[in-house]
């Protein structure tokens, strides 16, 4: 593909990126493509892929550290980390086959990329509590090398925190560092049925706040297809090492006594239940259906799904304690739904994840931000990206070509 740019290495991406700025050329930034389809479509004929920055440069599991080029499959990194026992405790989540593609197509670029943190959030941290550095190029051409290896150096922490959930936009990756953390030795999930929404989100909030270490709390209503037909399901996870988790188990079904019918799963059930939430998979069909992803107070969840079942018809369900809400939209929206269901939101925020691109084009497809918000951003765009070459469109309307 004539217009596919591929760098082997930060000099050539580098180089890459100075030729488009002497041609003005605009450049959308990808790792393996994946995760396209999610933002709005970017206004720009060349792609900059990070594919073939592939290999790690150094993993130092007694350091907790990692460090990869951007294009490293994420397949491969959990791959690695797990023969050493270790994992990305922010759960990365894989958005391949809700947008249409195969699983296991992520790259690191990608998941930082975009920012994408899975149930273990609220424990754990977000995706850019674990980015250690990031080597990248911005759209003036400058390598810019961010950040540290060591995990108790805070210095220089802030950049790569900024460039965490860029989108492309900002600057192209070629290398990311990463905290890696042990895995746990053992993890299970109390399953409780039969819960409406609101009595769930406040057994989800008892759990979490207590000193039981959950490390995931979700709740799939009942008739959601493939995941609770029959009754709605609960799940609460408790993980670490075995003797601590059967302590805590036994900890948590005190406190739940009498609150629902509840049951306990593990290895690879608990396993895929928890892929499922993450990766959206109870959404992912019909197809055609858009997908949002709403972040809401806990306490204001199920009054929020209420209203948007009401005005929408919506399907969905909750992660994150509640905090997190994914919904299907059902075709026939011309604009997915975006103004009843950003008026039935409150004081959340809303993010378009799928629909088609025509839809993505007219919609925000991010929450639509406060003029001081939006005013700061166009600043932090113009120190990395003055002529509006990266990602051209991705995030904000109205930026389709590069400055002249």
């Amino acid at each position: 593909m004539a217009d596919l740019l591929e760098p082997q290495d930060a000099a050539s991406a580098v180089e890459a990126v100075a030729d488009a700025l002497a041609s003005r050329t605009p450049l959308e930034l990808t790792g393996h493509g994946s995760k396209r389809g999610y933002g709005r479509p970017v206004a720009a004929t060349r792609q900059l892929s990070a594919r073939m920055l592939a290999a790690v440069d150094f993993y130092e599991p007694e350091e907790l550290v990692l460090k990869a080029g951007a294009g490293m499959p994420l397949a491969e990194v959990e791959a690695l980390l797990g023969k050493a026992g270790q994992h990305l405790a922010f759960e990365p989540m894989d958005l391949g086959p809700l947008l249409g593609g195969p699983a296991g197509a992520g790259t690191l670029a990608g998941v930082v990329a975009c920012s994408l943190s899975g149930p273990r959030r609220p424990f754990a941290g977000a995706a850019r509590d674990h980015v250690l550095g990031i080597e990248a190029v911005s759209g003036r051409g400058d390598l810019l090398t961010t950040g540290s290896r060591v995990v108790k150096n805070v210095t220089g922490y802030d950049l790569p925190k900024l460039l965490t959930g860029s989108f492309g936009t900002l600057a192209f990756y070629t290398s990311l560092t990463l905290k890696t953390l042990p895995a746990p030795e053992r993890a299970v999930t109390l399953v409780l049925e039969g819960l409406g929404d609101q009595t769930a989100i406040e057994i989800m909030t008892r759990a979490l706040t207590s000193a039981l270490e959950v490390s995931g709390a979700a709740h799939l209503p009942a008739g959601l297809a493939g995941y609770s037909d029959g009754a709605s399901r609960t799940l609460l996870r408790l993980e670490g090492f075995a003797v601590s988790v059967a302590d805590r188990q036994a900890a948590l079904e005190k406190l739940l006594a009498g609150v629902a019918p509840c049951r306990m799963v593990e290895g690879e059930e608990c396993k895929a239940l928890w892929q499922a939430v993450r990766d959206v998979r109870p959404l992912i069909e019909p197809a055609a259906s858009a997908v949002w992803r709403l972040s809401v107070a806990p306490s204001e969840g199920a009054k929020v799904m209420a209203r948007l079942r009401q005005a929408l018809g919506v399907s969905g369900y909750y992660d994150w304690g509640g905090g997190l809400i994914w919904v299907a939209v059902a075709p026939g929206f011309a604009d997915a739904g975006a103004g009843p269901l950003r008026a039935a939101l409150g004081e959340g925020h809303a993010t378009l994840v799928r629909a088609p691109e025509a839809v993505r084009a007219a919609v925000p497809v991010f929450h639509p931000q406060s003029p001081a918000l939006a005013a700061l951003a166009a600043r932090v765009k113009d120190s990395f990206d003055p002529e509006n070459l990266l990602g051209p469109g991705r995030m904000v309307a109205g930026s389709e070509r590069a400055r002249g």
